[in-house]
């Protein structure tokens, strides 16, 4: 967290939270909600200036309760979240995420029932943009073939679901896509407590 953010959140520590105005896509865009897109269930318009999404992405961070938000001087900017905390790209070999940083060592691999590609590394969430997926899928295999729509679908408990990346094969642990943040814990639409 920037040095001037924790200066403005000791100097005003009561700052109301901000709530709906704030969220991240399915492509790790950020994305500006007003309150016609707040009313109206829509994405926003996304934001472009680079130093602010540097300055949203460095100070970007969640609560004990799952809340994730950009901790905007010395307001909490809570993010509407279409997907996961982070979103992740293929990069060569590696994973980065859509704040620059790299996705580090995963521990855990999920796949969903509508064939979304999730990455756990310690507290990290990260689903995978869904433009890298076709190539990942080469990676990720079922009985020791690999998987595709037919399997996919043919898809039961009993089969093993393996996913290959770069030395290691991870177990997946296939979850139904409306179960993804209740089981990941993390909150999608956090909102202000009454």
């Amino acid at each position: 967290m920037d040095n001037i953010v924790k200066q403005a959140m000791a100097k005003w520590p009561n700052v109301p939270h901000c709530y709906g105005w704030l969220g991240l896509d399915a492509r790790g865009f950020w994305r500006m909600r007003d309150e016609h897109t707040q009313a109206t269930g829509g994405l926003g318009e996304r934001i472009t200036h680079p130093a602010l999404l540097e300055f949203i992405n460095r100070n970007y961070t969640h609560d004990a309760l799952g809340n994730w938000y950009f901790q905007n001087g010395p307001q909490r900017v809570y993010v509407n979240l279409q997907a996961t905390p982070y979103i992740a790209y293929l990069q060569q070999t590696d994973f980065l995420l859509h704040t620059g940083a790299a996705l580090g060592d995963i521990d855990k691999v999920y796949l969903t029932d509508v064939g979304q590609l999730i990455f756990q590394s310690s507290n990290i969430i990260a689903m995978l943009d869904d433009r890298d997926l076709a190539t990942c899928m080469t990676n990720l295999k079922i009985d020791g073939d690999t998987l595709n729509e037919e399997n996919f679908m043919a898809l039961d408990p009993s089969s093993l679901l393996t996913f290959q990346h770069q030395d290691k094969v991870f177990s997946v642990t296939v979850i139904k896509q409306d179960s993804i943040a209740k089981r990941l814990g993390f909150i999608s639409t956090p909102y202000h407590p009454t």
